[in-house]
């Protein structure tokens, strides 16, 4: 494999929209309450105490103590945290974090067989007999990639004691399961990443046990058909699965075995290639995989679940690593953007009121990203609704770093646009690379290049780049070729223009400790049809989906492969600012469209017809 190194570890998010998310879920994980993300677990191992009136700050929802995954949300609190305080110092969460790992360990130690869960054993050995209780090794999954998290990222000792023990309640189920018992256990419900987890633990300790954990937790009912490549994902629950691959994934990058990076590949021809895909990104609606490029039938309202955004950048992770191309970044961009920031973190401005309350409006998660004509977003509450969405929000929101810089040897590939500073190694030197967004507003109170010559919002996107060392050094930058660019990328090193090398989807130049480079990547508007209704399209501004203010599917007249045509820039400049929107001319009823991860309360829609102008006759 190519072995390409993600750097988020040593990464932190420079002012941008992605610290902006990141900043606003650093402080949701302040904001919840220590006693309420340990309820479920005290009350499970009971240390709750004499409990006889209703407290009315309890999570509800998913999280509630009549859910048959309560306590879940709190282990992806965990994990979102353990990464948090590796990649800054926060004093305060991480003594959060330190006491809720070992509340949970003090539970465990109480019910004295190494079960840890908020939840009793007798779900999961339910299930096995056949009853039904709602994913309970599901929950025991994300419980114990919360302690790994905490342990590897967060170095928190309690945390490697509750999964050693764990693993050893794990073994003797396993002796009591028969390989086929525990097959149905799988086609029954959602079992999470458990064979992701112990090839983790494997990879991370070296012990055989957990190799041989790792392997017990397969699926082979899904693996098999996949390996051959039969395409058996139509209409199945497509974030049952994903978590599934991410272990073969795993399992082969520690074992090496060929089989585990093909069922991978498969897995995403059959999910992505050969799928098809709605402008945003997504693959799914109604959390199933649509059909095989049959987009059209399936926009709803329930398109699009974060989740499974979350996941799929994931994988599309393992994938880049193990090769580099491009493709796999492209598809990481599109769905950060119209994904990710689509559905989560939204904060609109208090400015957009002109009025009282002067506090701006908020959304947490949206579940789903509906695409359906006269669409809106339907924003979960912070703690009554705990959904599996609230889980993956906290979680990727606490690992944007992780996906903009990759290195092998001397090479370092910026992956993702997004500003952002890394620290690395270069030979035996260590280097800083700052990726930062070029401020293209200039200031509205001087004289600067904006104010004599910028008439209209740039059509591109433009990053600063330094490279700082103490000692001489140099190293080769790549630069991800987007889909989208709409001509060659323009560069400058040190105030002057320099060309760039292009192979593979990457344009590159090697640069020293003290350089100052600067690229342009032009863009433009872009036409995204269904592939089953290639007369119906959405718009994308770069990676960008744009969203119509309207509330019903609208015709538009046009040409598809000009779309700069019938969609102009609307009100581009405010103050130091250019503004993203457009609007609509030439046509019957204008309207706006202004990005989709902006949009917050607003009744949208997404996908419209496009029709040729049709002939005048003139009398």
């Amino acid at each position: 494999m190519e072995n390409w190194k993600p750097l988020g570890s040593s990464a932190m998010l420079l002012p941008g929209e992605g610290l902006a998310k990141r900043m606003r879920n650093v402080a949701y994980l302040h904001r919840l309450k220590e006693e309420n993300l340990l309820f479920p677990y005290w009350w499970q191992a009971g240390l709750t105490g004499s409990v006889n009136t209703k407290r009315n700050d309890l999570h509800g929802g998913w999280d509630s103590q009549t859910s048959h995954i309560r306590g879940t949300f709190t282990a992806h609190w965990i994990s979102a945290a353990a990464y948090t305080v590796q990649s800054q110092e926060d004093i305060r969460l991480r003594a959060k974090l330190e006491y809720v790992v070992k509340e949970i360990r003090r539970c465990q130690l109480e019910s004295g067989d190494g079960w840890c869960f908020p939840i009793p054993p007798s779900y999961v050995t339910g299930v096995r007999d056949g009853r039904y209780y709602w994913a309970p090794l599901y929950v025991c999954h994300k419980v114990l990639m919360g302690m790994l998290d905490a342990w590897r990222m967060a170095g928190i000792p309690e945390a490697a004691e509750v999964i050693r023990d764990a693993a050893g309640w794990f073994e003797a189920f396993a002796e009591q399961t028969p390989r086929e018992l525990l097959s149905d256990m799988m086609d029954r419900q959602e079992t999470g990443g458990l064979m992701e987890l112990w090839a983790d633990l494997y990879g991370f300790t070296g012990e055989e046990r957990y190799a041989r954990l790792m392997r017990l937790y397969e699926r082979p009912r899904l693996f098999e058909p996949l390996y051959r490549g039969e395409d058996v994902l139509t209409n199945m629950h497509a974030n049952t699965t994903i978590p599934e691959i991410h272990g073969a994934a795993r399992a082969y990058e520690v074992t090496g075995e060929e089989r585990y990076r093909k069922i991978v590949q498969e897995y995403w021809r059959l999910a992505v290639t050969d799928r098809g895909q709605f402008a945003t990104g997504g693959q799914t609606s109604g959390e199933v995989w649509t059909p095989m490029n049959r987009q059209a039938n399936r926009l709803g309202d329930q398109t699009q679940e974060h989740c499974v955004v979350y996941n799929m950048i994931r994988l599309a992770d393992y994938l880049f690593r193990w090769t580099g191309d491009k493709e796999y970044a492209d598809y990481i961009e599109r769905n950060i953007w119209n994904g990710l920031f689509a559905q989560g973190h939204w904060e609109g401005r208090a400015l957009d009121q002109c009025a009282e309350p002067y506090e701006p409006d908020r959304g947490l998660i949206a579940y789903y990203l509906p695409l359906h004509a006269g669409a809106h977003k339907a924003w979960g509450s912070e703690t009554e609704h705990c959904w599996c969405c609230h889980c993956t929000l906290m979680q990727a929101h606490s690992r944007l770093q992780e996906w903009v810089f990759y290195q092998q040897e001397d090479r370092l590939r910026v992956a993702q646009y997004q500003p952002c500073r890394v620290n690395l190694r270069v030979g035996g030197t260590e280097v800083t690379v700052e990726q930062a967004e070029t401020d293209l507003g200039g200031s509205c109170n001087q004289i600067n290049d904006t104010a004599l010559n910028g008439l209209e919002r740039p059509a591109y996107w433009s990053f600063d780049y330094t490279v700082t060392a103490a000692d001489p050094v140099e190293l080769t930058l790549e630069f991800r070729l987007p889909w989208w660019l709409a001509g060659p990328p323009v560069c400058w090193k040190n105030g002057e223009e320099v060309p760039l090398a292009s192979a593979g989807g990457w344009a590159s130049l090697r640069a020293a400790a003290g350089d100052r480079i600067r690229l342009r990547l032009p863009k433009k508007l872009h036409c995204w049809p269904l592939p089953d209704e290639p007369g119906t399209m959405a718009f994308l501004d770069g990676p960008v989906v744009l969203a119509g203010l309207v509330g019903e599917e609208r015709m538009l007249f046009g040409d598809p492969s000009h779309p700069e045509e019938f969609l102009k820039p609307a009100n581009e400049r405010v103050w130091s600012m250019w503004n993203p929107g457009y609007r609509t001319f030439n046509q019957p009823v204008g309207f706006y469209l202004k990005p989709l991860y902006q949009i917050g309360r607003e009744t949208y829609t997404v996908y419209f017809p496009v029709r040729p102008y049709p002939a005048v006759e003139w009398k």
